[in-house]
């Protein structure tokens, strides 16, 4: 590698280096035409002189294509020792025809950029560049194409502030310096040192700027486990979606099932051992890609969204973090955790946009005890992100499946529902507020929250009866101590949650299956309805 120091004083690779490093071995092929940089700046021609001597190109950015496990990709990179890795005229017109034959031949798009920023020796010329490269980039992902970003040591300035973030999924190098401005021009400017700790990946990752922090040797396995879900959008192969649900309708009650009271099934809905979504990735699901946050600056552990393939099927999954959302929780009440707040919700809506660009159905899951009550919520914007949320919801193109999962509690419950398709779990529940809260309401006490919440029609049952969910899964096939089929997924949870995941692989490949229009309608005319005589 070539002796460059990187964050962590390893030796940090060249472009060529990076690309060798991610793409099949031979599989590389450069999209790059001689470029001639015309200047009156003699200091200027002899820094472009000592850069192409230095490193052997012409320009600070290498374009092509070439195989990840044998998909074709195009790759854009920056080389740091051709002057900082700037962009100037020659380098964003380079960048932009790559993008564009991307874009033409339907390529997925890599970026690792590396990049001081615009070059200061063009002058506004040069930084005007970044609009055109971030309308290219804009274009690629409207023709419902992957743009995957690994931000190297360091990325800076213009870069960051267009190509760099404009990522479907956006990892960095261990230790990255990444920020808008750099410390030595922050120092220059103010007079003082940026502060420490704040532009490195870690700490960007874990303010939801970021999805991953990945090393150079990990990128190629990474990139590829994404793409396997991220290149399948669009039309399923033609079948027949009634067939596809026959198909996994063992999974399934019939009407001779025990119903559970709602007393029993709030209460299975809360015990900890009860299984979630991380749960259900875990069994379930292959291809599995955590992402971090809104990309814009929050972080809400109690909202998961990762790509994978549900039951063979790909897809965004978002989902209620039981785990980290209500640690508190018992089968007496609600817990005192952290609840869902505005940004869980905006990182959902981040979800939504994902599926809705690149053609992926969209799969959610229900399991909360409800939103987040505090001044920071309501100054945040949490009912306005819940609204938000149900806009995006019923008019996304791409198919959507909800699963009612556990607890479904209040607003933050809602948002997530309106789908084409909703499944529930046995003693999964949806309700206006915690029952808790509800029983507060109309007897001034909490003691009643059974009776209410009977009352209500919260039961998977009652929501089946009209027409809220479309299918109701049994969790645990085996005898209660009553003699019912009354029992709850915490008995065996990885035998439910596989019965499941087959489940919701043949309802999600059914729905792609299903002509979009139609589709969209059908949705439309379900929730037109809902509370209307069937």
């Amino acid at each position: 590698m070539t002796a460059t120091n990187s964050p962590r004083g390893a030796a940090r690779a060249s472009a060529r280096e990076l690309i060798e490093a991610i793409v099949d071995p031979g599989s590389w092929h450069g999209w790059d035409e001689p470029v001639e940089i015309t200047t009156d700046d003699p200091d200027y021609r002899a820094d472009l002189e000592r850069a192409r001597e230095r490193t052997g190109l012409d320009e600070s950015v290498i374009t092509g294509e070439g195989r990840i496990e044998g998909r074709r990709v195009a790759l854009v990179a920056c080389e740091f020792r051709f002057l900082a890795g700037s962009i100037g005229v020659a380098a964003g017109e380079r960048l932009v025809r790559a993008v564009e034959r991307a874009t033409a031949e339907r390529l997925p798009l890599l970026a690792a950029p590396a990049s001081g920023g615009t070059r200061m020796q063009e002058g506004t010329v040069a930084f005007l560049q970044m609009v055109k490269v971030a309308a290219a980039i804009t274009d690629h992902k409207a023709a419902g194409l992957p743009y995957l970003v690994h931000l190297r040591h360091p990325t800076t300035g213009g870069v960051l502030a267009s190509w760099g973030s404009l990522g479907h999924v956006t990892a960095a190098e261990p230790g990255a310096l990444i920020g808008f401005m750099g410390p030595r021009v922050h120092e220059a400017l103010y007079g003082e040192e940026f502060p420490p700790g704040v532009q490195n990946a870690e700490n960007l990752m874990n303010h939801g700027l970021i999805d991953a922090v990945l090393p150079l040797s990990r990128l190629s396995v990474v990139a590829a486990r994404v793409l396997r879900v991220l290149c399948a959008g669009g039309p399923a192969p033609a079948s027949d979606p009634e067939t596809e649900r026959v198909n996994a309708a063992s999974d399934s009650t019939g009407p001779e099932a025990a119903v559970p009271s709602a007393e029993m099934s709030i209460r299975a809905s809360r015990r900890a051992e009860r299984p979630g979504v991380r749960d259900l990735l875990r069994v379930a699901a292959e291809d599995v890609s955590p992402l971090s946050g809104t990309g814009a600056g929050e972080h809400d552990p109690g909202l998961l969204l990762a790509l994978a393939r549900v039951g063979g099927t790909p897809c965004v999954v978002l989902g209620h973090n039981r785990r980290s959302a209500r640690e508190g929780d018992t089968a007496e009440g609600p817990g005192e955790g952290q609840a869902l707040g505005p940004a869980g919700l905006r990182t959902a809506r981040r979800g939504m946009h994902i599926a809705a660009e690149l053609g992926l159905p969209l799969l959610t899951v229900i399991d909360t005890a409800g939103a987040a009550l505090s001044r920071e919520a309501e100054e945040g914007g949490l009912a306005a992100e819940i609204a938000r949320c149900l806009a995006d919801m019923v008019t996304l193109p791409a198919p959507t499946l909800c699963l009612l999962l556990g607890q479904g509690a209040g607003g933050a419950a809602l948002a997530l529902l309106p789908a084409d398709r909703v499944v529930a779990a046995r003693h999964a529940w949806l309700s206006p507020l915690p029952p808790e809260g509800a029983s507060a309401i109309l007897h001034r006490t909490t003691e009643r929250a059974y009776e209410v919440a009977a009352r209500q029609g919260v039961r998977s049952a009652d929501l089946l009866a009209q027409g809220i969910v479309d299918r109701v899964v049994e969790e645990d096939a085996s005898d209660s101590e009553d003699g019912s089929r009354a029992g709850d997924a915490s008995r065996a949870p990885d035998a439910f949650l596989g019965r499941l995941g087959h489940l919701l692989g043949a309802e999600l490949a059914a729905l792609r299956a299903q002509d979009p229009d139609e589709r969209l309608a059908a949705r439309r005319v379900r929730h037109r309805r809902i509370g209307l005589p069937r």
